[in-house]
């Protein structure tokens, strides 16, 4: 989709880590969205200088992300990782842009809204220059989980992932290509970005095992989730997994509410929730998968059943798969964005 002038401009616009996975769909996502912008500065470490990525049909040409790489600046995308982020973040800010950040630097920071514009896009005017994007596994359950959490509040959550390689960048996502076509022509896979294998296997997420057990990618669902809800007190207890796919994280999700809830009111509240797309043909045995969940904006939600070991009917269980890159990442930043310059038209 072209620019349109009917839409309010976000005035000149920078794109940090432009030539990593979710940057270059940032990229396409300002092709496909009408969101109007002035001027694009495409910023990433030195060794991409004179990259030239396209938008919009005219090559941009990659630029080395510096101090002064701000000025001017109004609004700018991070999605550089987390130290470039709290080296580069409070620089842009300080230049006069608006920064929403991808990475973990700033979720929990209380003076930082943690945002999810289908949840809580009020929060995302809160900020002090810095606006968080959550998770991604974070934003794919909530997407799914919140609609029915409004209705009737969720008091717990277990869920289990299913997280593909695109979660750990480009670099993991070819790596999952190369060790695939190795182990298909009889060679031992040989991890580089992962600790593992991961062609034809799967193991619990890399990150490191805090005192409770839980890991880092775990404890990040626990506490995004309850900060973007404004619910400290929901119980939630995951399991992280990485999964031989390409792009698309998938998530098996069992919820206890207040009140109860049959399968049948949640697929009807469901169907009229937005970024969501109901995938829930028990006849054709057709959910959710993330073959088809990949290269789409809303989270695919189904198997949507009740919890049969709860006999109070307040448990329900569904099964939810979102493009990582795109709902968990890029499009979420993009939406943001999106808000704000229509605040500021």
């Amino acid at each position: 989709m072209k620019s349109n002038h009917s839409n309010p401009s976000c005035g000149h616009l920078a794109i940090v880590g432009a030539t990593g996975a979710v940057g270059r769909e940032v990229c396409t996502l300002l092709d496909e969205r009408p969101i109007r912008f002035e001027k694009l500065s495409l910023l990433a470490s030195k060794r991409s200088v004179g990259l030239r990525i396209e938008v919009r049909g005219k090559g941009v040409q990659v630029e080395e992300l510096t101090s002064r790489s701000f000025e001017g600046v109004n609004f700018a995308i991070f999605s550089a990782g987390g130290d470039r982020s709290k080296e580069f973040a409070p620089v842009a800010v300080r230049s006069g842009a608006v920064v929403i950040d991808n990475s973990s630097a700033f979720r929990m920071d209380p003076q930082t809204p943690l945002v999810v514009p289908e949840i809580n896009p009020r929060d995302a005017f809160e900020h002090h220059g810095i606006i968080a994007n959550p998770n991604c596994s974070t934003i794919i359950m909530a997407v799914a989980v919140w609609p029915l959490h409004k209705i009737n509040r969720v008091r717990r959550m277990v869920v289990s992932t299913y997280q593909s390689a695109s979660g750990a960048g480009a670099a993991a996502m070819h790596e999952l290509h190369t060790q695939t076509a190795d182990v298909l022509a009889g060679k031992k896979p040989t991890p580089k970005v992962f600790p593992h294998p991961i062609a034809f296997n799967l193991f619990s997420h890399n990150t490191p095992i805090g005192h409770d057990g839980y890991n880092t990618e775990e404890r990040k669902m626990i506490d995004e989730t309850r900060k973007i809800f404004h619910d400290a007190e929901i119980g939630i207890a995951p399991t992280c997994i990485r999964v031989p796919v390409p792009r698309a994280h998938s998530e098996s999700v069992t919820l206890t509410f207040e009140k109860p809830m049959s399968p049948r009111e949640a697929k009807e509240i469901l169907l009229h929730s937005p970024g969501i797309h109901v995938v829930d043909d028990a006849e054709a045995n057709r959910f959710p998968m993330p073959i088809e969940a990949s290269g789409r904006d809303e989270v695919l939600v189904g198997r949507i059943r009740a919890d049969i070991s709860d006999p109070s009917g307040c448990g329900l269980q569904l099964f939810v798969s979102g493009d990582q890159l795109r709902k968990g990442a890029a499009l979420n930043a993009i939406q943001i964005l999106e808000l704000l310059c229509t605040s500021s038209s």
